[in-house]
């Protein structure tokens, strides 16, 4: 099947309108800190806000896209920059497994390569008509979406084995810090917290629309330390996992305590006056 571009059926939306949907990037937050069970060289620093927060991937369900010209090709229009060496040689493993009827830009795939380097050389996957070469536009025969997280589905692995790192982590970001106490010890400082606006780099601010800060994709049942279990996994082992869930289910506990006592409040600031102490996510619903 040719490689075919499929003009947007959404129509682009008003900068102005998307924004007012997100939250302010700076707000308190609550964090907790724990050496790594399996490494005590290594301290976990996690963002409890983040974790028990109840955001969701809402592609496909009022995504409104990174691009207000392309809302149907959400945050993929930029490409995805590998993590390493081994990270591209994975991606090119399973984009090998992809047919014409699976994979809309199978063709340029195949003949061009799945990767090219940006302004500055670094590798990642190529922009084709727009966006990622593995996006499938709406339209295509074989079902819009990513051909590789389609994939995974097919084959019966997680998608975080299967797609380029920054794909499936996002928007739970991992960062690696190596500090030295006052003491001389030196220690690694792994941080797992939201993938913000800011992640993205100075052109994160350039973003028509962002999801980890926007109030209509705050609307999962289950917090994102349950629902993005298996790419914290993919972070973390499972024992440090373990401790983080202790924690982050600590902490849903004395939120969903605490949200019963404001519901007894007849006004909105005396409301938002007793969750204050707990730092909630200003996105998720009050």
């Amino acid at each position: 099947m040719p490689d075919a571009k499929k003009p947007s059926k959404t129509q682009p939306v008003d900068v102005a309108l998307t924004r007012k949907d997100e939250v302010a990037l700076d707000f308190p937050r609550a964090w907790v800190e724990f050496v790594d069970p399996l490494d005590s060289d290594n301290l976990y620093r996690c963002d409890l806000t983040w974790l028990t927060s109840r955001w969701t991937c809402i592609y496909g369900n009022g995504c409104q896209g990174i691009d207000r010209t392309k809302p149907d090709d959400g945050c993929c229009v930029l490409g995805a920059h590998y993590a390493d060496k081994a990270d591209e040689k994975q991606t090119k493993k399973y984009a090998a497994m992809l047919t014409p009827e699976t994979w809309q830009y199978h063709a340029t795939g195949t003949r061009k390569g799945i990767s090219e380097k940006d302004e500055e050389g670094a590798r990642k996957t190529r922009v084709v008509d727009g966006a990622c070469v593995f996006l499938n536009r709406d339209g295509f025969e074989g079902g819009a979406g990513c051909a590789l997280h389609q994939l995974a589905g097919r084959i019966g692995k997680p998608f975080q084995q299967v797609k380029p790192q920054v794909c499936w982590q996002l928007p739970v970001r991992r960062q690696f810090e190596h500090r030295t106490l006052t003491d001389g010890t030196e220690q690694l400082v792994t941080t797992i917290g939201e993938y913000d606006r800011r992640g993205w780099g100075p052109g994160g601010h350039d973003l028509d629309w962002y999801c980890s800060g926007a109030t209509s994709a705050h609307v999962a049942t289950e917090p994102v330390f349950v629902t993005e279990k298996t790419t914290l996994l993919e972070l973390m082992s499972p024992e440090a996992y373990a401790v983080l869930a202790s924690h982050c289910e600590a902490r849903v506990a004395a939120l969903t305590a605490a949200r019963s006592v404001a519901a007894k409040e007849r006004s909105a600031s005396a409301r938002v006056a007793v969750m204050a102490p707990f730092a909630p996510h200003p996105a998720d619903p009050v």
